[in-house]
């Protein structure tokens, strides 16, 4: 009898499992070697890459929050897509947990693979705002492959939309820097630092600009936390050797932690 009715009514995954495709996530995980830290390494590596989808979901909300005006919608948003920095930064302790030797057991199948091949990772970076010239040039073959990254590099940054904001509330943003180019990197603007320098000398005439001022510069301190905690990463299971993709490894990592998103944020705390 029960054979019969299985036959009638195949076996089904459960719902939690049917609803998010768990059965094929972990089925994704395909390690080469018999080290169960290439698992833990994989699993990480697939956590990382969903958090970066995340921080770009809540970015780009923050960004059209932004462009309409409506800062409390915008700070929510940025908000969220800082409390997934944060999460993204703890995924490095699971990886100091492996020590050189465990790491070398597996290091040398990842060829040229390298975390910053990653096309959401880039889409993340090009909406902030980092589009510089090299990273555009090492992504040239992911443009044509992924619509949402080629979209993105032409598409207005979060920045971008964050000073229309500033302009829009009265404060004196140059309309050059409103009409950039906004496929190229950005470039710090003395007037820019001007503005925000009035809105933290008068935070209570420009309450919102102030709003959005904390949270763009949570939102950049998360990504830089990010940025440091991988060099330290590298460092601790690497040393100096040469980084996987064609990078130089902790040097190349040291010169992009100097990078600082929404940089005029960080300069006015010199002129306060």
């Amino acid at each position: 009898m029960t054979a019969e009715r299985e036959a009638v009514c195949p076996l089904r995954p459960p719902e939690y499992v049917s609803y998010a495709h768990m059965d094929r996530l972990h089925e994704l995980v395909e390690p080469r070697t018999d080290s169960p830290r290439e698992v833990v390494f994989l699993l990480v590596s697939h956590v990382k890459e969903l958090l970066f989808r995340v921080g770009y979901v809540e970015l780009d909300q923050a960004r059209e929050q932004l462009r309409t005006r409506r800062v409390d919608q915008a700070c929510l948003a940025l908000d969220r897509a800082a409390q997934s920095l944060r999460v993204l930064v703890q995924t490095w302790d699971l990886l100091t947990s492996m020590s050189p030797d465990e790491f070398l057991v597996f290091r040398h199948i990842l060829g040229e693979a390298s975390g910053t091949q990653s096309f959401m990772y880039r889409t993340l970076e090009f909406c902030l705002g980092n589009k510089d010239p090299r990273m555009v040039a090492a992504a040239e073959d992911q443009l044509a492959l992924y619509p949402q990254l080629r979209r993105e590099l032409a598409a207005r940054t979060v920045y971008d939309e964050a000073l229309g904001l500033l302009a829009r509330e009265g404060l004196d943003i140059p309309a050059a820097v409103l009409e950039r180019d906004v496929s190229a990197q950005y470039r710090p603007d003395a007037a820019v630092e001007l503005a925000w320098r009035a809105v933290y000398e008068q935070p209570a005439r420009w309450p919102a600009a102030h709003r959005i001022a904390e949270r763009l510069t949570e939102v950049a301190f998360r990504f830089s936390h990010w940025r440091a905690s991988h060099l330290l990463v590298v460092e601790r299971m690497l040393g100096s050797k040469p980084g996987t993709g064609g990078t130089t490894g902790a040097p190349w990592l040291r010169e992009i932690n100097e990078h600082r998103f929404f940089p005029e944020l960080w300069s006015v705390r010199t002129s306060l």
